[in-house]
């Protein structure tokens, strides 16, 4: 039989209750990417990596879940480092803050940069220092857009910070829209360099 629970229960205490009715509270540990529904407390991350220490964070929404109404990527993280982005050499510290499955099919560079890595095979990133000339780095993604997404997706939100972000996203529309002018459908020898920087912002160029 299925529960009876209040109309206005938020979903977690629904499907706590679910779990009740259905006979497994022996068994109940429920996590829900980052709300932990034993102990009603929100999932932390501590990152100590080559660009950070000791920074923590809390992941407050359900990991790929509940973006913003205006931000609609088209790639998951792991689906553009499986494709290959940012010339193999982005995440290879990071693979404890992320889940693991993102990393089995992703093409990491075990060395150098290797544009080879990327999908279309060309360089299509700007260097880090100048990321941070143009004021485009936040304190609490140093790695830049990419950094900020992979932790969006998984759960983490700070307000002001992801508007900005989401705004250089939506940004980046542009380049959709000049690839579509300048190439035929499908040919995707066409505006290389292009397609190849639209996969670093989760469009999937691919598709164009």
């Amino acid at each position: 039989m299925a529960a009876s629970y209040h109309r206005d229960w938020s979903w977690p205490q629904r499907a706590f209750a679910d779990e009740i009715a259905i006979g497994h509270l022996g068994k109940l540990r429920l996590q829900l990417d980052g709300y932990d529904m034993a102990s009603r407390t929100k999932r932390v991350v501590t990152v100590n990596d080559h660009m950070q220490t000791g920074y923590r964070y809390e992941l407050v929404a359900p990991k790929g879940r509940n973006f913003h109404s205006e931000f609609r990527p088209e790639l998951t993280p792991a689906e553009m480092l499986s494709l290959g982005v940012f010339c193999g050499k982005y995440m290879n510290d990071t693979r404890k803050e992320f889940p693991s499955s993102w990393f089995t099919h992703a093409k990491l560079s075990p060395s150098h940069r290797d544009c080879s890595f990327n999908y279309f095979g060309v360089d299509a990133s700007q260097p880090l220092s100048v990321w941070r000339k143009k004021g485009w780095i936040h304190s609490d993604d140093p790695r830049g857009w990419f950094q900020w997404y992979c932790r969006y997706y998984m759960g983490r939100r700070i307000p002001e910070e992801d508007a900005r972000q989401i705004k250089r996203w939506k940004a980046i529309r542009r380049h959709v829209a000049q690839v579509k002018r300048h190439c035929e459908p499908g040919d995707l020898t066409c505006r290389r360099r292009q397609r190849q920087a639209l996969l670093h912002w989760a469009y999937d160029s691919r598709k164009i």
